[in-house]
C-alpha cells in the first residue's frame, strides 16, 4: 500500500477547487468574504464531501478503471478495496462534523450530498442520463452550499443553475469519451443506449441552455454578471462545436475538459457581478 495512494485517489485538485467554488459561492452570495471561520468550515465541507465521492467512485469502478484508467490507486494495486469503501466513510463522517459546526441547514445539505454521492457510485452512475443529472446537481449545489452557509442567496441561486447546466453538458460528453470501458463493464450509459451521436446532440443543447441561463444576471440588474460570462460562453460553445464535429474519444476528451475550465470561469465570472 502507497502512503500517497490516500491523496491520490481523491484526486485532490479536484476537491480544493469544489473547496474554492463553494467559498465563491459565499462571496456570490453575500458580495463579500465571510469570517474565516465561515470561509474556512465551507471549504472544508466542500473538499471532505468531494474526496469522499472520488474515494467510493473508485472503489465501484474498480472494474471499469482497469479499462479506462488502469493507472488509478485501485487498478494498479496502491490501495485495497476494502481500505478505500472505509476511507471514504470516514472523510464523509469528518465533512459532517464541520458542517454541523456551521448551521442546520448546511449540515442537511451535506448529508442529502454525501448520500447522493454513495447512491450515484452504488447504484446511479450506469443508468443513462440518471446519473449525469446526479452529478450535475451536486455540481449546482457546491456554489448553493457556499450561499446557504451565510444564509443569503444573492446571485448564487443564477450561479448553481448554469452550473448545473453546464455540468449536464459535461457528464454526457464524458460518457462519450468512456463508453469502451462502460461496454465492458454492461453500462447502459446515454451514448451506449442512444448511440454516441445523439449523446452529442444532448451535451451539446445542455451546453447552449447554459449560454442562455448565463443572461439570468440581467433580469435582477446585473448587467456586468453577462459581460463577465461572455468569454466563459465562447469557450461553451466551443466545446459543443467539438463534440458535434467528431465523437471519437479524443474529441470528447477535449470538449468536457473545456466544459470542466468553463465551471471555474463561470465562478469567477459572477464573482466579478457580485462584488461590482
Amino acid at each position: 500500500m502507497e502512503f500517497k495512494a490516500f491523496i491520490e485517489i481523491t484526486r485532490p485538485h479536484n476537491c480544493a477547487l469544489a473547496g474554492v467554488v463553494g467559498v465563491l459561492g459565499s462571496i456570490v452570495a453575500v458580495g463579500h468574504l465571510p469570517d474565516a471561520l465561515t470561509t474556512a468550515l465551507v471549504f472544508l465541507v466542500v473538499t471532505l464531501g468531494c474526496a469522499g465521492g472520488n474515494t467510493v467512485n473508485d472503489y465501484f469502478d474498480y472494474e471499469i478503471d482497469k479499462i479506462n484508467r488502469p493507472d488509478r490507486p485501485l487498478p494498479r494495486g496502491a490501495m485495497g478495496r476494502r481500505t478505500a469503501i472505509y476511507y471514504s466513510l470516514l472523510l464523509f463522517a469528518v465533512g459532517l462534523v464541520f458542517a454541523y459546526m456551521i448551521n442546520v441547514y448546511a449540515f442537511l445539505l451535506a448529508l442529502v450530498a454525501y448520500a447522493a454521492m454513495l447512491l450515484y457510485a452504488w447504484k446511479l452512475k450506469p443508468l443513462p442520463f440518471v446519473g449525469n443529472l446526479v452529478v450535475a446537481a451536486l455540481t449546482g449545489a457546491t456554489p448553493l452550499y457556499g450561499a446557504i452557509a451565510v444564509e443569503h442567496l444573492g446571485l448564487a441561486g443564477y450561479l448553481a443553475v448554469c452550473a448545473f447546466l453546464v455540468n449536464v453538458a459535461r457528464e454526457v460528453i464524458k460518457d462519450i469519451e468512456d463508453v469502451e470501458g462502460d461496454l465492458a463493464k454492461g453500462a447502459r450509459t446515454l451514448p451506449i443506449v442512444w448511440g454516441k451521436r445523439n449523446a452529442a446532440y444532448l451535451g451539446a443543447a445542455f451546453a447552449v441552455l447554459t449560454v442562455v441561463a448565463s443572461f439570468l444576471p440581467i433580469t435582477a440588474g446585473v448587467g456586468l454578471g453577462y459581460y463577465a460570462m461572455v468569454p466563459v460562453d465562447l469557450i461553451i460553445l466551443y466545446a459543443a462545436y467539438l463534440i458535434l464535429r467528431s465523437q471519437e474519444r479524443e474529441a470528447a476528451h477535449s470538449s468536457q475538459k473545456l466544459l470542466k475550465v468553463s465551471i471555474f470561469l463561470a465562478v469567477m465570472a459572477f464573482l466579478v457581478a457580485a462584488l461590482v
